[in-house]
């Protein structure tokens, strides 16, 4: 029996072998919601398929009997039966195309819920890797070009095979000698598209690229118009924009060279087999072999048999388009992400003993290690200080905590516990963090500070304001906490920005705290009022801290200086400054030295 499995699996490898089919077997489970009106818009397409034979099939006793014979009892019918059959291949037509619609519609936004929440899922690597053309790519403009052609390059598949068989049907009819020159001829214009996908697959890919540029440097031209504008990056930008758009037109020139050639070949394959069957269809009526009638809906049929087959040419490039996009759509869907729970994870319901680090070694690029063998333990209610050089490691150190990257070896502990181990829901649930930039979603301040705890009470956040310094600030506005912010926060000032941050991980309310350079971008001013709502935040809770100013962290129970990826010296300040020589004392007293000059 296993066998058997196993030579079906090969038969469909060999009539399948770019995947085609079992690519759209895969997208089958998001159909069966509408399996009724799917069925039904691809079981129309049968019925408007086969009715183009009735055109074609109805003019041979209608040229016999009226134009050859003239009798004048004529089969009025014929012509009705015309404008009838059309009318109803029009209206199923209609019917079929708005379930077409309809369905695709839905399926393309089932879809996209399915790869947004793959998105929210993805780990920070993947994002490191892309940027935001390449996702608007390939979590939405993919999923439109595939789920949109999908059911409509199916409706269209079914209605040229059963308008194909049905006009063969009539060729053969009328004549079988005619019929086999007809179908040679056939399988001549349609065997070069088999080997369309292999010419244009890769200057497909490059293409989906280059658009994707093209949307970055959109995205780029919002989000940094003001450095834009600082810097005069206008020349530069444009010149930038300009070289990505003359990628996509040389592209899609070459596109042209590789397909184009196909519509006017068809178009001359095409018109030798109907010049073939003219010539012989001609000297078959004069022998008497066929009837004018039979040669004028030979003819008709055959015309009808080969437009579309002209059309194949043009429509080549959208087709093969659209199946490139399903696969990458199809890749998402099956992604896994790397960092995901273990079958046996475990579940914290906060920090009992503390976190702790051994021997960890970590990369982001293979060969390149950027934490080599960091061993430290911070017991519960610790605030450990975190200092060095920019690129030394710092922020590695922190982001394996709430597992945005794993480590390549060794391993991160809470309580004992491996952090890959533990379930990611639970792991963050017990971990906030305050970024140098917290990022702010469009929406008011009340939206973005209940993305701490989106159960909490109004005692809860009205606690938070006032604890995070917010108080005055939102008296100050029109609409207090409902007042509008704008896209990324872009009509708030940084420490605003910060004070919002402070306040949503005040409403979490996490055993554990991380705070990634929080004050680094402040002035003095802002700075101070960020820094006492910080010391607010920071009462009974196990705190990592980024600092460039090591002014910040004087007061922390510990500090680790970290030195290109490794710790090499821990203590707290007064032991640290006592080093002679000594990384921290020298980076302190290099600080101290700035501010004296300043002053």
């Amino acid at each position: 029996m296993d066998k058997f499995k196993q030579k079906i699996k090969d038969i469909f490898k060999l009539f399948d072998k770019d995947g085609i089919i079992k690519n759209y077997v895969k997208v089958v489970p998001y159909f069966k919601k509408y399996w009724f009106r799917t069925m039904l818009a691809l079981g129309l397409a049968i019925p408007i398929g086969s009715l183009d034979a009735v055109i074609a099939l109805s003019l041979k006793p209608y040229m016999d009997i009226v134009m050859v014979d003239k009798t004048v009892q004529s089969p009025w019918y014929i012509p009705l039966l015309i404008v009838g059959f059309t009318s109803m291949q029009g209206l199923l037509n209609y019917l079929s195309t708005y379930m077409n619609a309809w369905v695709a519609g839905k399926v393309t936004t089932d879809f996209k819920k399915t790869l947004y929440d793959k998105l929210m899922h993805k780990d920070a690597t993947f994002f490191d890797t892309k940027t935001s053309g390449d996702i608007m790519r390939l979590f939405n403009n993919d999923v439109d070009s595939a789920c949109g052609n999908l059911l409509n390059n199916m409706k269209q598949g079914i209605s040229r095979i059963f308008s194909s068989l049905s006009l063969i049907a009539v060729l053969l009819y009328n004549s079988w000698e005619l019929a086999i020159i007809a179908i040679i001829v056939l399988i001549c214009a349609v065997v070069p598209l088999t080997k369309m996908r292999q010419m244009i697959l890769a200057i497909t890919s490059k293409s989906e690229s280059a658009v994707g540029k093209i949307i970055t440097a959109y995205n780029e031209a919002f989000a940094g118009n003001k450095v834009i504008t600082a810097y005069n990056l206008y020349n530069h930008q444009n010149k930038t924009f300009s070289k990505d758009l003359d990628s996509v037109f040389s592209l899609g020139m070459k596109m042209t060279q590789k397909t184009g050639w196909l519509s006017p070949m068809m178009h001359i394959v095409v018109s030798i087999g109907i010049a073939a069957v003219i010539g012989l269809g001609s000297y078959m009526i004069v022998k008497g072999h066929i009837t004018s009638g039979n040669f004028v809906s030979f003819i008709t049929a055959l015309i009808m048999l080969y437009t579309p087959i002209k059309l194949l040419g043009n429509n080549a490039k959208s087709m093969q388009s659209a199946l490139l996009a399903l696969e990458r759509v199809i890749v998402q869907l099956e992604g896994i992400p790397a960092i995901r729970d273990k079958a046996d994870a475990v579940k914290i319901t906060g920090l009992e003993n503390g976190v702790e680090f051994r021997d960890v070694h970590f990369e982001y690029k293979k060969g390149k290690p950027v934490l080599k063998g960091v061993s430290f333990n911070v017991p519960k209610g610790e605030t450990f200080a975190l200092v060095g050089n920019s690129g030394g490691g710092k922020s590695t150190i922190v982001n394996l905590i709430p597992r945005f990257y794993d480590v390549k070896q060794g391993g991160v502990f809470i309580d004992g516990n491996d952090v890959r181990n533990i379930t990611l829901e639970s792991l963050r649930d017990n971990i906030s963090i305050v970024f140098q930039d917290n990022f702010l979603f469009s929406g008011t301040i009340r939206d973005n500070i209940m993305i701490g705890n989106l159960k909490a009470t109004e005692e809860q956040l009205q606690a938070a304001i006032r604890d995070s310094y917010l108080e005055d600030f939102v008296k100050s506005l029109e609409k207090g906490l409902d007042t509008y912010i704008g896209e990324r926060g872009v009509l708030l000032s940084g420490g605003q920005k910060q004070r919002i941050g402070i306040a949503r991980a005040f409403l979490k309310n996490a055993p554990i705290l991380i705070l990634d350079e929080a004050t680094s971008a402040l002035d003095n001013q802002a700075e101070k009022i960020v820094q006492q709502a910080i010391e607010n935040l920071m009462k009974d809770r196990t705190v990592f801290v980024i600092a460039h100013r090591l002014t910040t962290v004087q007061n922390a129970t510990r500090i680790a200086v970290i030195k290109d990826g490794n710790l090499v010296e821990l203590g707290n300040h007064n032991e640290l400054i006592q080093i002679e020589d000594g990384v921290y004392k020298h980076l302190y007293d290099s600080q101290f030295t700035k501010v004296e000059a300043t002053v």
